[in-house]
């Protein structure tokens, strides 16, 4: 980012998509990471498979606005938690995080009150990501 860029606040919004556990269904993340790049964010995408220290390792090296969570395995209640606990380790507590898959009502109420700032379920309209996303980072 230029000093231009930083003094303006007209830095691109950089999000990170991770995919924390075992899931191996990609196919959401992707299409979420693709309507934000579409929408002139900077997206990070990290892939399958990854720990939560190493979804807060890339979030930090590439000092993201937003970390999207993508999950379908049911772990949301053990990753989405570790996850933010690791963010706040590395005083990043500004950094909004969102989740992404098949979360129940009730798990998706736990992870707000835990710091989750949307819970976005199948079948939510990527304009809707995006609105939220660019709100989230006061740039609506």
């Amino acid at each position: 980012m230029t000093e231009t860029e930083e003094r303006e606040g007209t830095r691109p919004i950089r999000v990170l998509i991770g995919k924390p556990g075992l899931d191996g269904h990609d196919r959401g993340a992707k299409v979420v990471a693709r309507a934000l790049r579409d929408a002139g964010m900077e997206v990070i995408y990290t892939g399958l498979h990854q720990t939560p220290e190493e979804i807060v390792e890339a979030a930090l090296q590439e000092d993201v606005d937003v970390v999207g969570l993508s999950i379908l395995s049911g772990a949301h209640l053990t990753l989405v938690p570790a996850v933010i606990e690791l963010l706040h380790a590395q005083n990043m507590e500004e950094v909004v995080v969102v989740v992404g898959g098949i979360i129940p009502d009730e798990d998706a109420e736990e992870l707000r009150k835990l710091g989750v700032k949307a819970v976005f379920g199948p079948g939510t309209e990527t304009d809707e990501i995006v609105r939220f996303t660019r709100a989230s980072v006061g740039r609506a």
